[in-house]
């Protein structure tokens, strides 16, 4: 019977494997570069050459797209809004650019070079911009993506230095010139026709009188301010005298007299009246259509390791953007990996940065 079975299945035709040795080798070859494909593909949509894109995840932000602008060269924006950038993202579902100042030599982050950032062109597709600049002179062919930007009536917050983000050459023709902050032809320039004000000067001591954040009783129930409980910052107060009769002032300044939040408030006429630190108001375009405005004299790296302060960034960006309604009790502004920003002062940015550099794992 063992014979007669095993001539049976020796008459068998013999079958083909389903795949040759060959077969499996090319298969997965073709699985390897395809993987290798995704890979770079989704590499270069996190970190251009110019820019560094987090990609929201689940959140109520998910679908809406917020620009990041860092270009200044004393307060390290360079470090704090990828900080920002990255709780929006992933805590809050917002898909987050960061464009830099790039030097034009090697492609590495440089805030000296205030000619070039090429990464504004992300806001041809942005619902929100929160600038981080200061003394930029942008090439036409990149202010007028900034420009454009504003005649589309979108929203935007400026921290710090942005009420001074440009300075043209006095002798420049560029049509943009009159967003320097010198200009003669728009009074107040962009400072203060659109964030409210320009820049006037240090009304804290700067690097010896730190500031305590003193929300306004007024807007306390303010969204903007939901959950913040606490605003302090090394970074100085601003002096604030042009702020137009239609701001919302959230939060004011108060100066202390050290260099720690412990500090006692310094006596005498710097705190009385306190300064504006934290408004809201809208601002009418060339082109007739209105943004909301968001603006703080805060805003250097080592500002935002408040968490009272991000939290109220985060909250702007929800309110700025129409999501009130969505803003958590009290916003999740947890780091996203380390945060150890570097100390304001001109000369002490970090060199040899691409923003490659700094995408999420």
């Amino acid at each position: 019977a063992a014979r007669r079975e095993r001539r049976f299945f020796a008459r068998l035709p013999a079958r083909r494997p389903l795949f040759h040795c060959a077969d499996l080798i090319r298969i997965m070859k073709t699985f390897i570069w395809l993987s290798w494909i995704c890979c770079l593909a989704a590499a270069a949509a996190q970190a251009a050459p110019d820019r560094v894109v987090y990609t929201g995840q689940q959140g109520p932000g998910r679908g809406r797209h917020i620009v990041l602008l860092a270009g200044d060269e004393e307060y390290r924006s360079e470090e704090g809004l990828p900080m920002l950038a990255k709780i929006l993202a992933v805590r809050h579902g917002f898909t987050c650019t960061v464009a830099f100042s790039i030097r034009p030599s090697d492609g590495t982050i440089d805030p000296v070079c205030q000619t070039n950032l090429p990464g504004i062109a992300a806001l041809d597709d942005a619902d929100l911009v929160v600038l981080g600049l200061r003394f930029r002179e942008l090439p036409d062919s990149q202010m007028k993506h900034f420009v454009d930007y504003l005649n589309a009536g979108k929203p935007v917050i400026g921290l710090r230095t942005s009420t001074h983000a440009f300075a043209y050459s006095r002798d420049k023709k560029s049509p943009y010139a009159r967003f320097d902050y010198r200009s003669q032809e728009w009074p107040g320039r962009f400072g203060q026709q659109v964030l409210g004000e320009t820049w006037v000067s240090h009304h804290g001591a700067h690097g010896k009188e730190s500031t305590r954040g003193i929300l306004e009783p007024a807007h306390r129930n303010h969204p903007v301010l939901k959950g913040v409980t606490d605003i302090w910052g090394p970074s100085d107060v601003y002096t604030v005298s042009h702020l137009p009769a239609d701001a919302a002032v959230l939060v004011r300044g108060q100066v202390l007299s050290g260099m720690k939040p412990s500090d006692p408030p310094v006596a005498g006429p710097k705190n009385d009246p306190l300064m504006p630190l934290v408004w809201a108001r809208s601002w009418r375009g060339d082109a007739g259509r209105t943004s909301t405005i968001v603006t703080t004299t805060m805003g250097a790296a080592v500002d935002l390791e408040s968490e009272g302060l991000r939290r109220l960034l985060v909250n702007a960006c929800y309110w700025a953007l129409g999501l009130a309604d969505q803003i958590p009790a009290r916003a999740n502004v947890d780091y996203v990996g380390p945060y150890r920003p570097t100390y304001f002062g001109f000369g002490k940015f970090i060199p040899n940065v691409r923003p490659a550099d700094l995408a999420l794992p």
